[in-house]
């Protein structure tokens, strides 16, 4: 059982960066960035608890829908992550808490020494951080009203995109998939293609049309 928790635990920590990524794509869709983050973070714990390495998958290919998920939540819910006060107060203690391992250290600890040092999960204490203070948000101006978000380093979002792609290949039907593969991945031509599937070129070309515009659906989703 502790070695399921330091795992689950560990998934969280190594795993931040899917967040961003996926919180990203929901830029400019009437939601500030820090409550993307938070409710994707929620996923992230979620998925580390749940994930099983039997399956035979990355633990990133399972987490991203799950963020997603999260994510896609926040704007069923009107864009309000709700919070207890129990979980505010919490979140306060933790932050001072950093604040003051940090005048120690000399540096911002990380997760798994703020949860050692208040005798909590890293988990937990993942979650008590996000709750108030996302680490990519800055305030600025009058009180702090004023927001700017730290730049994310743009191979996270190929890689929120890639395996995106790859989840939204997999739910293809069958000849469908085949038909991507052989024409964006192999690189045939529509006519190399037709022969290999048993169509005509034609039928290739509106079939191919209608399963590329299936797929930008769900990418934008």
């Amino acid at each position: 059982m502790i070695e399921e928790k330091n795992i689950s635990d560990s998934l969280v920590e190594n795993n931040l960066g899917l967040v961003h990524s996926c919180a990203n794509r929901f830029r400019g869709r009437g939601i500030e960035y820090d409550d993307l983050y938070q409710a994707g973070c929620l996923g992230l714990v979620k998925a580390s608890k749940n994930y099983d390495e039997t399956k035979g998958f990355a633990f990133s290919t399972y987490a991203v829908p799950v963020i997603l998920g999260e994510i896609k939540r926040l704007f069923r819910d009107g864009g309000t992550v709700k919070i207890g006060r129990a979980l505010k107060e919490k979140s306060r203690i933790a932050v001072r808490k950093r604040d003051e391992i940090s005048v120690v250290l000399g540096r911002e600890p990380t997760v798994t020494e703020l949860a050692e040092s208040m005798n909590i999960d890293p988990t937990e204490a993942a979650m008590l951080l996000n709750a108030s203070s996302p680490v990519m948000s800055l305030t600025s101006g009058e009180d702090g009203e004023i927001q700017f978000d730290l730049p994310v380093e743009s191979h996270e979002n190929d890689l929120s995109d890639t395996i995106a792609l790859n989840q939204i290949l997999d739910s293809l039907e069958s000849k469908d998939k085949k038909l991507i593969m052989l024409r964006y991945y192999k690189n045939l031509t529509q006519s190399a293609t037709a022969k290999l599937l048993g169509m005509t070129q034609v039928q290739v070309s509106r079939r191919e049309k209608a399963i590329l515009e299936i797929m930008r659906r769900k990418m934008d989703l």
